[in-house]
């Protein structure tokens, strides 16, 4: 029996899709998305490095109306087509351009996952270790590069954590996604809470909550634009095809507007939250030095563990903390593996189960490269980068700016803003109406423009960041 389009533009004839049995079900599994280690390892670092309140202003703003707009556009198209975002882009044409565009999303998550399930690993490792009472061996010198170089420990991290998420994606969304999302989001922002209410009463530590939450203008700079634009765009799950296939799993009359409001507010609250666990810490371990602030794995790896081993109760502190950040790095994954499968399900008519486990198998082939790519394929550079290291700039840097701008075009090109509007507004008042066409219209191509190219230009060394 052939598909038909009903009346109102969506698909009709085929067999029925799963949905989430509510509104709070879709947002909570958008916020575990997009609440993973970026929020919690970049986010302080940048804010540290970029002005601190000045940067954390900045970053809110452009989270109100850049991360708005293109939140607003996937979820729209992904609930208009009820496809995840291949099928969603051939819904309005079959040229090699709409396959391009489609693809592109849909190709980000099968490649960050395999990676990110490496880092989840590396997590649940520092778990274990403050669960059995190592926290001081944690923060010696020279224990994360050990254990990084160590091969089958760190592949077997890797297959442990990768397992637990081909489990739950297994489930279903209903059963598994959903379900694990809603009790793990509401733990995960207790526990936040419990570090950062530890964190700035240490002494020293209230240096550090001025200077995160109190914008001085002298601490303002080009940088400070660029840096929170990155951020902005990684943190909020844009541009990864997750956005299209949760917005097809909505109801038709779950209102895409107040759900997105709740994502821009779940996502500022854990970053905040993510800058006064760490910032404040981080000041009083210091003596109120923010240069102290290491990027990416060594400020979680490395720095962290030394914090709280100096201030006292670390083990406790440190076990809440890094039980935190595996549900985050979980729900994550988590959203990545999903929408994976569902490309898989949508484009090849596999059964979920057959999906699950060929996503299983490219996270263990791809993972491994990366996981051993410390250890005994050290060798192995790519552009003088790890393989870890590689994925992530071409998926982040390079892949999603491009993926993002092929949904502008879509959007402002193909079907007109007036289309997405006229799908929000089938279930929402839609207030922010115009600042949603303008800003999808002018802002974003340029914001795109300014992420991949200074990204870019970080990496060959043209620009430091």
């Amino acid at each position: 029996m052939m598909t038909q389009k009903s009346k109102d533009g969506h698909l009709g004839g085929e067999k029925q899709r799963a949905k989430f049995s509510s509104t709070l079900g879709y947002v909570l599994a958008v916020a575990g998305s997009a609440v993973g280690l970026g929020n919690i390892w970049r986010f302080p670092y940048l804010a540290a490095k970029y002005g601190g309140g000045m940067f954390l202003l900045v970053y809110l703003l452009l989270v109100l109306t850049f991360g708005f707009t293109l939140i607003v556009a996937e979820t729209a198209l992904g609930r208009k087509t009820k496809k995840s975002p291949v099928g969603a882009f051939h819904f309005f044409g079959k040229t090699l351009s709409f396959r391009f565009g489609g693809w592109m999303n849909a190709v980000i998550p099968m490649l960050i996952v395999p990676y990110y399930c490496v880092i989840g690993g590396w997590v649940a490792k520092y778990l274990f270790e403050y669960l059995t009472g190592n926290s001081s061996g944690l923060a010696e010198d020279g224990y994360f590069t050990e254990f990084i170089q160590n091969s089958p420990s760190v592949e077997l991290w890797f297959v442990v954590f990768a397992l637990i998420v081909y489990l739950v994606v297994t489930a279903g969304v209903k059963h598994g996604v959903e379900m694990v999302s809603k009790i793990m989001m509401p733990i995960l922002i207790l526990l936040a809470i419990f570090v950062a209410g530890y964190s700035i009463t240490r002494p020293g530590a209230m240096e550090g909550v001025k200077y995160l939450l109190i914008p001085n203008l002298k601490n303002f700079s080009w940088m400070t634009i660029v840096a929170a634009m990155g951020q902005m765009f990684y943190s909020l799950s844009i541009a990864m095809g997750i956005l299209y296939t949760y917005g097809s799993y909505l109801e038709e009359d779950a209102d895409i507007e107040k759900s997105t409001k709740q994502l821009e507010i779940f996502d500022t609250a854990i970053a905040l939250l993510a800058g006064l666990m760490i910032i404040p810490a981080v000041f009083a371990f210091s003596g109120g030095n923010p240069e102290t602030l290491q990027s990416g794995p060594s400020l979680m790896f490395i720095t962290i563990p030394k914090v709280f081993e100096s201030m006292g109760f670390g083990q406790v502190v440190g076990f809440v903390f890094f039980l935190m950040v595996l549900f985050a790095a979980l729900t994550s994954a988590i959203s990545l593996m999903e929408t994976s499968v569902s490309t898989l399900a949508d484009e090849l008519g596999w059964k979920r189960s057959v999906c699950s486990i060929f996503m299983f198998g490219i996270v263990l082939i791809l993972g491994s490269f990366s996981a051993l790519g410390f250890g005994v394929w050290d060798y192995i550079k790519i552009l003088g980068m790890s393989v870890l290291d590689f994925m992530d700039f071409l998926t982040n840097s390079v892949m999603m700016p491009i993926a993002a701008f092929c949904t502008c075009i879509l959007v402002v090109r193909v079907i007109g803003c007036k289309a997405v509007v006229k799908e929000v507004k089938r279930s929402s008042a839609f207030k922010r109406e115009k600042l949603f066409v303008f800003v999808m219209k002018y802002l974003v191509p340029v914001c795109l423009a300014v992420i991949l190219l200074s990204s870019v230009a970080n990496v060959f060394g043209w620009i430091k960041m």
